[in-house]
């Protein structure tokens, strides 16, 4: 058996640090901060019980990093330092192969600098999350009615290394073994900050692209015409608000911290938001530290790593900024031989039903009805 560590790092600085030491909460942020400077890396739990339908299983280690999104983009050095440190925490456990979670797979050139210092393989598991983040849109594009072939996609962070993939994908399509077929839409914007690098992925998107490429630097602007949206920033607060969204469509939200500000879940019930990369494990799960999921499910990051260690494939397979196709249909592949699928969908942690979708569709369809100035008592 082979085996893994993940790491996570808490996003919030007071909640997620008092599920661990529960008297921060009466603490100033800025010595709760001082005080994760001065920690180590922490064992947080065994998560065992992993199965595949191959009759192979595996277990790992949840390692806790103390510091938040912040912190590491304040300081990547010593967030640098701390990695590698509980890298070696994971070796002496005994895992032969480290995930990344959340920022921690940003800092150091999306994992190549912690490579060099890791005594062990890592991942950022950001294959895969590409993956399922496409997967996981497509179904729910599909719920709500939405023509996929002549949708109109933003994908916002897209020159990150997953929001390039995504837009990749949406651009060109992929199928994985018969049974997963993703085909291009009619059209993609990519959005994000710089924009040169929109203009130089515009430029190789095309080329292998039958879909329209189009380029925003603005977000309201990027998304107003978006059927679909999928967004991955590496921002540390919320970048999407309601008035960026058009009636019915999908948002897929696969940053860790979230890009969905928590003003559209409570203002726009016309519009369906997903959690990103959610997957079902295989056997009977066991964590003795949650991350906030059932038992039985996980984020793709965590399940890429799971997938390399049942595969016995102890190499670092998604590091650095470039996602090959290739490493994302393969480990698509790899996760249907062993079992891990979809989990059907989530929002903002919890799961939503056919029922709650159909209810979103329908007040989006009177939202458009209300514009055009139908059913308004207008004669119409």
């Amino acid at each position: 058996m082979h085996r893994f560590a993940f790491l996570v790092h808490p996003f919030d600085l007071k909640r997620d640090v008092a599920r661990k030491y529960p008297f921060v909460k009466f603490l100033p942020s800025a010595l709760v901060e001082a005080m994760l400077w001065r920690m180590s890396p922490k064992l947080l739990g065994k998560i065992d019980g992993i199965k595949s339908a191959t009759g192979s299983q595996t277990q790992g280690w949840l390692i806790g990093v103390p510091t938040t999104a912040k912190m590491m983009l304040e300081n990547e050095a010593k967030t640098i330092n701390l990695l590698t440190e509980a890298c070696k925490i994971a070796k002496d456990l005994g895992a032969e192969i480290v995930g990344l979670g959340a920022f921690t797979a940003i800092v150091g050139d999306s994992g190549l600098e912690l490579q060099k210092r890791s005594p062990i393989p890592i991942t950022t598991g950001n294959s895969y999350t590409t993956w399922t983040a496409i997967e996981a849109t497509k179904l729910a594009a599909e719920l709500m009615g939405i023509d996929w072939q002549n949708a109109v996609a933003a994908v916002v962070g897209a020159t990150g290394s997953i929001g390039k993939a995504c837009a990749y994908l949406l651009s060109k399509g992929a199928e994985v073994g018969n049974k997963v077929n993703i085909s291009p839409v009619s059209e993609v914007v990519i959005v994000g900050r710089d924009e040169d690098r929109l203009n130089s992925l515009r430029r190789e998107l095309l080329s292998n692209s039958s879909a329209s490429i189009q380029v925003a630097t603005n977000i309201a602007e990027g998304l107003s015409r978006a059927d679909i949206v999928i967004s991955v920033t590496s921002a540390i607060d919320a970048v999407i608000e309601p008035e960026h969204l058009k009636s019915g469509c999908v948002v897929c939200d696969v940053a860790r911290p979230r890009d969905v500000s928590e003003r559209v879940r409570k203002e726009r019930d016309d519009v369906l938001v997903i959690d990103g990369g959610i997957v079902e494990v295989p056997g009977q799960p066991r964590w003795e530290f949650s991350i906030g999921l059932p038992d039985n499910l996980t984020l793709a990051c965590v399940a890429e790593t799971m997938l390399l260690a049942l595969e016995g494939r102890l190499e670092p397979f998604t590091v650095g900024r470039d996602i090959r196709l290739e490493q994302i249909l393969e480990i698509a592949n790899i996760a249907s031989k062993h079992g891990f699928k979809l989990s059907g969908l989530r929002s903002f942690e919890h799961q939503i039903s056919q029922e709650q979708i159909l209810q979103i569709r329908e007040k989006a369809k009177q939202a458009v009805l209300k514009v055009r100035g139908w059913g308004l008592g207008t004669g119409d």
